[in-house]
């Protein structure tokens, strides 16, 4: 095997086994460890550290560590967030969820950092153009990647259905489920279903193994970047200080259409927490039980990464516009009818129609918007895709930091508020678009191409 693919490979099933444990544990958070809202407490820490991290992290360490020991290192603060679920309190899952958050940073930098630089040497190697190399390692990747939700979610509950003390919830039990729900006591049916310590602990055990496996692979199999390659990757981190490009990003705030595209990015934050954070907790766990959680985010995850290639595809015949609009329709049908909707288990089959649905319109927030900053930025790409970051992550941290406060219906009316005024500052960046640049073909041809978005994966 050509020693890059093999490379390429590592990270890839590295990766895979990491958010494997990591992805199953973020879905059982709100339910897992629901008691003061800790378990989504832990979540908005998580990314509020993202943030910092994003900002300051990535360019020192692939710097001083190299690319392979910044996956390595960045990796065991994943781990680190499974231990502190051993012995879930305030004092353990909060500074894991920071470690974790200042990890998560450098670990994809370091990724895409290490995918880039092998595409080009082998492109130079075999006098082919490098963009295209890079192109089919970033897809290779993602292939393997994308699936780790749906072996996360399914190790939870194949491990969590095991439980003998499976309690029938009563129908005044069920009256606290949904959008109204209880909010003094939205844990009634959960508490007394929850599974024991010992099948807790089995599925931890199983998702640290899965992440010291990661780590395992990558630090015996992962070749190190030669060192010509490395200083020349080295020489574009370095080449803009951090604080350039930490004004460059506030600086682009200038720009009228990246402030017009806030609401549209934090929306995509706002709708992720809701899903993993509140519909986890209020609708299934509540109704049907914690051992369903994974079967339901599955359903989440297969919709999301089959839509994700399909629109890819055929974003080419319908232009953005029309993926953001059907995307539109199904988010804010999916919250009409979870505000109606009252959550009973003899109605299996439409807990798994909610996620279907969502997952669909996930796939165009995360790659049509990817797309979209790409096209409107070329030439300030840095500065645009952290502000990205900035704003998506900023709208998961205010998602999970006010799960616990509001009801469900509340958080709901929120959510489409701010989908509404997404589409209302979104049709307004089109609008500039077209007055400014009627008659230049050249944005549509260039929206075609699916992006590979990380953050969403966190």
């Amino acid at each position: 095997m050509e020693r890059n693919l093999k490379n390429v490979l590592v990270i890839s099933f590295g990766f895979l086994l990491l958010f494997t444990a990591y992805g199953g544990l973020q879905s059982l958070q709100s339910s897992l460890n629901s008691e003061e809202g800790l378990g989504v407490a832990s979540l908005s820490v998580l990314y509020a550290a993202l943030i910092l991290s994003s900002m300051f992290l990535p360019p020192i360490l692939i710097k001083k560590l190299g690319c392979k020991w910044t996956i390595a290192i960045s990796m065991c603060c994943y781990i680190a967030f499974s231990l502190g679920n051993f012995y879930a309190s305030w004092y353990t899952l909060i500074p894991t969820s920071v470690i974790l958050g200042l990890g998560g940073a450098p670990l994809w930098s370091a990724k895409c950092t290490y995918l880039t630089i092998a595409g080009t040497s082998y492109a130079e190697k075999a006098g082919k153009n490098a963009k295209d190399i890079i192109n089919q390692y970033f897809g290779v990747f993602f292939l393997v990647f994308q699936s780790s939700g749906i072996w996360g979610n399914l190790i939870s509950s194949l491990i969590l259905s095991q439980s003998s003390t499976k309690v029938e919830i009563s129908e005044e039990d069920l009256e606290c489920c949904g959008a109204y729900n209880c909010l003094t006591d939205t844990t009634n049916t959960t508490g007394s279903a929850k599974p024991s310590n010992s099948l807790i602990y089995t599925l931890l055990g199983v998702y640290t193994a899965s992440g010291v496996l990661a780590v395992l692979l990558v630090i015996i199999f992962l070749d190190q970047i030669k060192s010509d390659q490395a200083e020349t990757e080295k020489e574009k981190l370095e080449a803009p200080s951090f604080w350039s490009t930490f004004l460059a990003t506030f600086r682009h705030l200038k720009d009228k259409r990246q402030c017009l595209l806030i609401p549209l990015t934090m929306y995509s934050g706002f709708e992720q927490g809701f899903l993993s954070g509140d519909y986890t907790k209020v609708y299934v766990t509540c109704a049907l039980g914690i051992h369903y959680v994974g079967y339901v985010m599955i359903c989440f995850a297969a919709v999301n990464s089959l839509c994700s290639l399909l629109f890819g595809k055929i974003s080419q015949f319908t232009g953005r516009k029309l993926l953001f609009a059907l995307a539109t329709v199904a988010n804010t049908a999916c919250i009409i009818a979870l505000l109606l909707w009252k959550p009973h288990p003899k109605q299996l089959a439409v807990f798994f129609v909610f996620p279907a649905l969502w997952g669909l319109s996930d796939a165009v927030w995360q790659t049509q918007t990817n797309g979209l900053y790409g096209i409107l930025f070329e030439k300030h790409k840095e500065a645009a895709f952290a502000n990205y970051r900035l704003w998506e992550s900023l709208g998961f941290v205010i998602a999970f930091g006010y799960s616990t406060k509001l009801q469900a219906y509340i958080k709901l009316y929120i959510l489409l508020s701010v989908l509404v005024l997404s589409m209302v500052t979104y049709g307004a960046v089109e609008y500039l678009e077209a007055k400014s640049s009627s008659g230049t073909p050249a944005a549509t041809k260039k929206e075609n191409g699916r992006p590979h978005s990380q953050e969403t994966h966190m």
